[in-house]
């Protein structure tokens, strides 16, 4: 729970910040919750312990627009830009998503399976999906985060810690290497790695 007084970056409360029982947040001003279809069970027994981080903007380098929800929601309307052809063939899901103001939006439960990682490994163990909770970033591997985005990716990462036994954190890019290239350089482990309390051998190695 955040303190009185704490305030996120730029100025905006982020209060009562929590998973449910049944692995959704409590919507509120910072926080929306919209389930998408692209989802399934995990295997049985299975619980998360993995925490993959992603990015994503739609059109690439574009921000701020409705289009990523739309895409998770299987509603983008593929007339609107000529690269979401690129994307037209795609059921896809993260479990949130933090836009560059440091809003949440929530897709999936985090005791369900979202269809982030694709194919993937970590550790030997092949399936990402089945064992891990994805988080979306809007932006590009170039361009830096916003710090709203890193008080936002701190908070959740301490909710979902509380919940689920998360025993690594790691960028898409470690996961399925030579296929997926985010977070990307920009991302700030280190700051993260702090920020989100993170002992180093849960962090991908450089």
């Amino acid at each position: 729970m955040v303190q009185p007084g704490t305030r996120q970056a730029g100025g905006t409360p982020m209060m009562g910040l929590m998973l449910d029982r049944h692995g959704w947040l409590k919507p509120h001003g910072q926080v929306q919750c919209r389930p998408s279809p692209n989802y399934d069970k995990r295997p049985a027994g299975v619980d998360p312990t993995l925490l993959v981080l992603h990015n994503i903007s739609l059109p690439p380098g574009q921000f701020g627009k409705k289009h990523i929800v739309d895409f998770f929601l299987n509603r983008l309307n593929f007339n609107e830009h000529p690269w979401f052809e690129n994307v037209r063939s795609l059921k896809v899901s993260a479990h949130f998503l933090i836009d560059r103001e440091g809003t949440i939006t929530q897709f999936v439960s985090t005791r369900h399976r979202a269809w982030h990682a694709g194919v993937s490994s970590f550790n030997g163990r092949e399936k990402c999906n089945d064992f891990s909770i994805g988080i979306e970033l809007e932006g590009t591997d170039t361009q830096p985060y916003t710090d709203e985005q890193y008080y936002a990716l701190k908070r959740l990462t301490q909710v979902i810690r509380a919940r689920h036994t998360l025993k690594a954190v790691r960028g898409h890019e470690h996961i399925a290497p030579g296929r997926k290239t985010d977070p990307g350089p920009a991302f700030k482990w280190r700051r993260y790695a702090r920020e989100g309390q993170w002992l180093l051998r849960q962090l991908p190695q450089p």
